[in-house]
């Protein structure tokens, strides 16, 4: 048996999530500033910290700073490479963790329209170890794209209501 050795380029993930949604309510929710400082804590017990600023266009930048308090703050830096909204985005990635760890990887989501909803794909490349990869297989994605599809579920539940004055919507109370 031949070993080929394993770069960082060649540790990729590959996962896919049907999402209740179309292809144009879950790029949104994936790229809108204010509808992710929604889903990133909408499954927390006590939110923590989340600032999210987009610059939604190729060679723009879209920064995410969370965590449960000041002093334990991962950040992220997404520079957009491609946009072809809703169907496709490749960003590269540089993140950072509370102890100082830095890694930049490239992200490329796609969003297909597939029965009731949405399938989305992630690769992700240029992991540092397979160890890491793992992490963010079942950890990182795992967690965001179940954090997207219970606000993408919320904002349903919230549109099929019926409205008028005698149901209570005069104020958005979602949030």
């Amino acid at each position: 048996m031949t070993e080929h050795p394993t770069t960082t380029d060649t540790i990729e993930l590959r996962i896919t999530r049907f999402l209740p949604a179309t292809p144009d309510d879950v790029f949104d929710a994936y790229t809108d500033a204010e509808k992710q400082k929604v889903w990133f804590s909408i499954l927390d017990a006590r939110p923590g910290i989340v600032e999210i600023d987009v610059d939604l266009r190729v060679g723009g930048t879209q920064t995410a700073v969370w965590g449960v308090d000041a002093d334990t703050l991962f950040r992220e830096t997404q520079t957009f490479l491609e946009i072809d909204r809703p169907h496709r985005l490749v960003t590269e990635s540089t993140g950072s963790s509370p102890d100082g760890m830095t890694m930049t990887t490239r992200v490329e989501l796609t969003f297909d329209a597939h029965d009731d909803g949405c399938l989305v794909t992630v690769v992700q490349t240029g992991f540092p170890a397979v160890e890491v990869r793992d992490f963010f297989t079942n950890e990182v994605w795992s967690g965001a794209l179940e954090r997207i599809e219970a606000y993408l579920r919320r904002e349903a539940a919230w549109r099929s209501r019926p409205k008028g004055p005698d149901h209570g919507h005069n104020t958005d109370q979602r949030r």
